[in-house]
């Protein structure tokens, strides 16, 4: 018998849910942390959702437009899922990453310090670039940076129905490959009844966050439309890193017995001050908060900020989805989408050369100027569109899946003078450079998972991708490339019992490299051996998640700590490299009103044989430890829920030290810290017009602990202090996270 199964039966029969659950008069389906998909689904709480019968199967039908690339227990991937259940109580205004903090292998971070703008996360030392993200399986990191840029659609979370994350190569998806983890997300499901809600919360740092959500309901039985309005400002902890951020999430959906067709409206307008620079390492000791974006001396030596020194972007998003169950055995998903995006950063930049913006000197009272303060734009203006589409046959001892991708990014780029002290025979707007790319991206996969005998499953999984990007920028140099990858998978899975189960899977992975990359020469793509091992146990009071993994690399481009002139971080090809950790989660009911979610990630991640000119020398290193990966990574969550309408979070996040270089360097150590939070949720049902009011309170880093998640190391050469000598100097900046600080929110649901 399937564990899955199982756990059904025993959340049914075995008292799992409260009797007020049990007597529902409709189905239910049970959702446990760790255990309904044996990932990290965090919450044991019953919850129910729509479950719609075609032709004799049980499918919740929002849930196959993501179904070709998520997985469940049957495969043998390493993953965790998280539902809007969950989030809801932390659901007070910060991004995706931060809400998804406490999961396993996970570090995040924000250049405001609080959780609200630019804000980042790492799996397993990856960083962004390198975990694929998709919403209902449309790609979403940029096509050309490979970054994801979570500023762009603030208060998504209150739009998600729910993520699952896949640690290492995971299956085959959309987008680039998934060189750390992929992230793939789900957008709210339609509803059969009608509601509005009202949402509103405040905090520390000004930080305020408005929504509203309504839906019709299902109309005729088969059409919903649905929305949300967000608007989300905060001054953040950094001196001046204010948001201002704007969003709306709009769908339509129709639906019948076979037939599911969604149709997506949904993007964001953030206007963000710059906090990219960091501080010093003095500065860190006595000055956390500083900085130094927008800075400027006046013509009286005052200093003064620039006001408007921003990053200012729009970006909307298109999707049409059309699923069909065609009998008891198929069903295909088509896509296609659309994404426009347009914005730029504004800068005053004090002496700036002419040579750089293409101005002629010229001479003022027999004196040469040769400089100017002056402000500029950097815009990106660009069009991301294309189609996924797959194939699904299921009977009773085979899966099978066949699907792929065909995408295409325009981006053009261009930097614009808005003002100069000193500008001879030029023009408002002027643009100083204007460059454009252009990147296709194609897929075709196939994913077969057979079972074999009661206990025994096999899983492969082949993947073509072929890759093409142009390029004329100053940075990246006239670039035409073109990559052709085979992504092949396979791996097996044992039952040992009803409560214990094993898998094995090996996966190769090919990735092109990113615009910044080209910035230092000829970059050579990435590859990637991943093979995982993991056990799974499952009893009604206590569940375990336990997975070794061993990632070799070739050609990994590693962060080498450094940052280009617009903030990005800098990556390098290092040769040789492996990533070997041991990760637990793990789910326990202590009581019918405690709960304990623990997990822990210990990792060794080295480069092989590393080379570094130190002094005008070039030395041997020997193995060192690959920038932003900590050794040791945990989470914890205790929850005490007397009743379903009120419940009390603890939650600890431990994250070890890293190094933000390659080359062991101390000056480049973060160190270690902890971050705990205390989170409540207290629910007020109400028999009248207003449905309920739901209280929510957060207190972020309840101990005011020192964190710095972030920042960034360089290394130069100074030969002018000695003459005669080379000598390698090095420095630092740092990112600090806010301390104490809270959030307190209502909702209000009709």
């Amino acid at each position: 018998m399937k564990l899955y199964s199982i756990i059904q039966k025993e959340a049914l029969s075995g008292g799992l849910l409260r009797p007020s659950e049990k007597s529902k008069g409709h189905r239910t389906k049970t959702l446990f942390a760790g255990m309904a998909l044996f990932g990290l689904a965090l919450s044991l709480s019953a919850q129910e959702e729509p479950i719609d019968s075609l032709e004799g199967t049980k499918v919740v039908l929002d849930e196959v437009l993501v179904q070709s690339i998520r997985i469940t227990k049957d495969f043998p991937i390493t993953f965790s899922d998280l539902d809007k259940v969950e989030l809801a109580p932390r659901n007070l205004g910060q991004d995706i990453p931060i809400l998804m903090n406490f999961m396993p292998a996970v570090v995040t971070t924000s250049d405001a310090g609080a959780g609200i703008g630019y804000t980042s996360m790492r799996v397993r030392g990856s960083d962004a670039t390198r975990v694929n993200v998709t919403i209902n399986g449309i790609p979403y990191n940029d096509a050309e940076s490979h970054g994801t840029f979570w500023v762009n659609m603030p208060d998504f979370a209150s739009s998600t129905q729910s993520l699952q994350l896949q640690r290492g190569v995971g299956t085959s998806t959309n987008g680039a490959g998934a060189f750390g983890a992929s992230l793939n997300m789900l957008t709210d499901a339609f509803s059969e009844e009608a509601y509005a809600k009202i949402s509103s919360s405040v905090g520390s740092f000004n930080t305020l966050r408005s929504n509203v959500k309504f839906s019709t309901g299902l109309m005729n039985d088969h059409f919903e439309f649905s929305g949300r309005l967000s608007r989300v400002t905060s001054d953040g902890y950094v001196d001046r890193a204010s948001s201002e951020l704007e969003s709306y999430f709009l769908q339509g959906t129709y639906k019948d017995d076979n037939t599911l067709i969604k149709a997506l409206l949904f993007g964001g307008h953030e206007i963000t001050y710059q906090a990219w620079n960091g501080i010093t390492a003095d500065q860190l000791e006595d000055n956390r908060t500083y900085n130094s974006a927008g800075e400027y001396t006046d013509d009286n030596g005052n200093t003064q900020y620039y006001e408007n020194e921003v990053d200012n972007y729009k970006q909307d998003h298109f999707q049409l989805h059309w699923y069909e169950t065609w009998n008891s055995a198929w069903n295909t998903h088509l896509a296609v989408h659309y994404t426009r995006g347009r914005g730029f950063f504004e800068q005053y930049r004090e002496e700036d050369d002419f040579a750089t913006y293409g101005l002629e000197p010229f001479t003022v009272n027999g004196e040469l100027v040769e400089t100017t303060d002056l402000i500029r734009r950097r815009w990106l203006d660009n069009d991301f569109y294309g189609t996924v589409f797959s194939a699904t046959y299921k009977s009773e001892s085979l899966e099978l899946i066949m699907g792929g991708g065909y995408n295409e990014y325009k981006g053009d780029h261009f930097g614009e003078i808005i003002w100069a002290e000193y500008a001879r025979n030029s023009e408002i707007r002027d643009r100083y450079y204007d460059d454009n790319s252009t990147k296709t991206d194609i897929n075709f996969y196939t994913k077969v998972n057979y079972q074999l005998t009661d206990q025994w499953s096999l899983f492969g999984d082949v993947q073509y991708r072929g890759v093409g990007y142009q390029a004329n920028g100053e940075d990246t140099g006239l670039v035409d490339d073109t990559f052709n990858f085979f992504n092949p998978k396979a791996g097996v899975t044992f039952d040992l019992n009803r409560n214990n189960n094993f898998y094995f899977s090996y996966a190769r992975a090919n990735r092109e490299p990113n615009r910044n990359d080209y910035e230092s020469g000829s970059p050579k793509p990435e590859k990637l051996n991943d093979f995982e091992l993991g056990w799974r146990y499952v009893s009604p009071s206590f569940q375990l998640n336990t997975n070794v993994y061993y990632m070799r690399y070739k050609d990994q481009l590693v962060l080498t700590g450094g940052l280009n002139d617009v903030g990005a971080p800098l990556r390098s090809n290092v040769g040789d490299s492996y990533r070997l950790g041991l990760e637990i989660d793990a789910n326990v009911t202590l009581s019918n009103s405690f709960k304990w979610r623990p997990n822990i990630a210990l990792s060794d991640n080295r480069n092989l044989d590393y080379f570094f000119e130190r002094d005008g020398e070039l030395q041997d290193l020997g193995n060192t430890n690959i920038a932003f990966s900590p050794k040791l990574i945990a989470g914890n969550i205790i929850t005490y829920q007397p009743n379903t309408n009120f419940q009390v979070s603890l939650l600890s996040k431990f994250v070890g030290k890293q190094y933000m270089g390659n080359i062991d360097s101390e000056g480049s150590a973060l160190d270690s810290y902890t971050q705990t939070d205390f989170n409540i949720q207290y629910t007020i049902n109400m028999n009248s017009f207003i449905k309920s009011i739901e209280l929510s309170g957060l207190v972020n880093n309840i101990f005011d602990a020192d964190i710095v998640s972030n920042g960034y190391f360089y290394t130069f050469d100074d030969d002018y202090s000695n003459p005669g000598t080379i000598t390698t100097i090095e420095g630092a900046g740092y990112y600090p996270q806010a301390g104490i600080n809270f959030l307190v929110g209502a909702t209000i649901n009709f």
